[in-house]
């Protein structure tokens, strides 16, 4: 059975963290009450994460204590707290992908990578991620690599889509 796959390639390039830089980008936001959300949100589009050392600075910026901050970015999941790889591959964990064989995909891929959910690997490549449904049912198991779903993945597919991403992101450097 073949892989399918939609378009949606959006590649993402991050900048690399730096304090002052963290602080430029989110002064715009000083005496702007309930905005941390928003500063949080734009820290991370542009580093790919929120640094750890952004938070005694945020907490500075809006007069609130860096748990506060903590917590708002551990109670939302979807804000990274390390430096993600070059891809973040989520892989399905829904009933119809389980249905179709995800969760031994799942096994393989983590097997494959070196990594569990929620890491990345060793060369800063991939980053692992569970997601619970990317609505393409019909073509079970599914992953998504950055914003490009691949559905019908097998494990020589994902072999072979992690090889070529894994030249690509070599020759980019």
């Amino acid at each position: 059975m073949a892989t399918f796959m939609m378009q949606l390639e959006n590649p993402v390039k991050y900048r690399d963290f730096t304090l002052e830089m963290a602080t430029e980008v989110v002064e715009e936001f000083r005496n702007q009450a309930g905005t941390l959300l928003v500063a949080l949100h734009k820290l991370q589009a542009i580093f790919g994460y929120v640094d750890e050392a952004a938070m005694p600075m945020l907490a500075k910026l809006y007069n609130i204590s860096r748990a506060e901050v903590h917590g708002v970015t551990s109670f939302y999941h979807d804000f990274k707290r390390s430096k993600q790889g070059r891809y973040t591959i989520k892989v399905c964990q829904a009933e119809s992908c389980q249905a179709m064989g995800s969760a031994q995909l799942t096994t393989a891929i983590k097997a494959q990578l070196g990594c569990d959910f929620h890491e990345t690997t060793a060369d800063g490549n991939f980053s692992l991620e569970p997601v619970y449904c990317l609505g393409n049912c019909a073509c079970s198991p599914n992953i998504m690599v950055d914003k490009q779903t691949y559905g019908r993945v097998s494990t020589a597919s994902f072999k072979a889509l992690t090889k070529g991403l894994a030249s690509k992101a070599a020759g980019a450097q």
